[in-house]
């Protein structure tokens, strides 16, 4: 089916108290990977790139290979930008046809976060192309940049954030961090449960990858209804090719050991989509973005 808006996505997870997996992709395999398996566990997904992705092709690269591989499938996806990290980045995105934008205003005080995040909402919802902004930092590092510590969500700063930029789903710090963590995070789930109950937008986690699985559980169950995971699905597919090319050191087709990096992160988003819930929950139909 053609590439959808995450919004209405977003919402049936926070009413149905399940989340939407949210991967990123930096090739064609990882893109395949994504849409079978989010067909097979009739999943709805988000396919997500960064800037960072996006300085090694162009958006209208991933979003040609996504609408192509959504196409295929009967599953429902998104094509998000993931940590816009400014409007121009954003206006290329929506050109090259994204269904779904983040516009990460967190490394900034709380009017101009809240200045950048409202001009991105206004650009997007002329196309019918929601928003994600975010507030309070996610840590760690994200393409290779440090990010810094985590910063956690102050709630009656969110309302206001919510209430002035008219984002439709917010990324929050609880306390995780992107990357590989070096220590055990602390993920602060009251917090969770506080702005799940005053916010009436649905709740993103950043920097799942490694989590334990009880961990996103209990997130997912008390309020986030949209998961990312990035550098899992990295390590996934590198294993993947370098199984591959241990097993035939002299393998030079690339169709070859592109396969196994494929089906290690096929493997890697099924285990994520049973984890958050969102298994048989895909929907026949759901918001189109208009044309730019």
């Amino acid at each position: 089916m053609p590439l959808t808006t995450s919004l209405e996505m977003l919402r049936d997870a926070r009413a149905g108290g399940y989340a939407v997996g949210a991967f990123n992709a930096e090739n064609m395999e990882m893109v395949q990977a994504i849409m079978c398996a989010a067909e097979e566990a009739r999943a709805p997904v988000m396919i997500q790139t960064t800037p960072g992705t996006l300085r090694h092709a162009p958006p209208s690269v991933f979003q040609a290979m996504a609408a192509a591989a959504a196409e295929l499938r009967r599953a429902p996806a998104a094509m998000h930008l993931d940590h816009g990290d400014s409007l121009e980045c954003v206006v290329q995105a929506l050109r090259a046809g994204y269904t779904s934008i983040m516009i990460d205003g967190s490394k900034e005080r709380l009017e101009a976060n809240m200045a950048i995040t409202r001009s991105a909402v206004e650009l997007c919802s002329a196309c019918g192309v929601p928003v994600e902004g975010e507030l309070g930092r996610v840590g760690g590092k994200e393409d290779g940049e440090d990010m810094g510590e985590a910063g956690y969500t102050e709630p009656k700063e969110a309302e206001v954030f919510v209430a002035g930029t008219g984002v439709n789903f917010l990324a929050v710090g609880v306390g995780t961090a992107h990357g590989v963590y070096s220590k055990e995070p602390k993920i602060d789930m009251t917090l969770i449960k506080v702005l799940r109950a005053r916010l009436p937008v649905p709740l993103v986690l950043h920097g799942a990858s490694g989590l334990a699985d009880e961990v996103v559980t209990e997130c997912v169950r008390l309020g986030i209804a949209k998961v990312n995971f990035a550098t899992e699905l990295r390590m996934a597919y590198t294993r993947g090719v370098r199984e591959a090319l241990e097993a035939r050191p002299d393998a030079y087709d690339p169709k070859y050991y592109g396969k196994a990096g494929r089906d290690a992160v096929k493997k890697a988003v099924l285990q994520k989509i049973a984890l958050l819930g969102s298994e048989g929950k895909a929907r026949p139909c759901v918001g189109r973005r208009e044309g730019l």
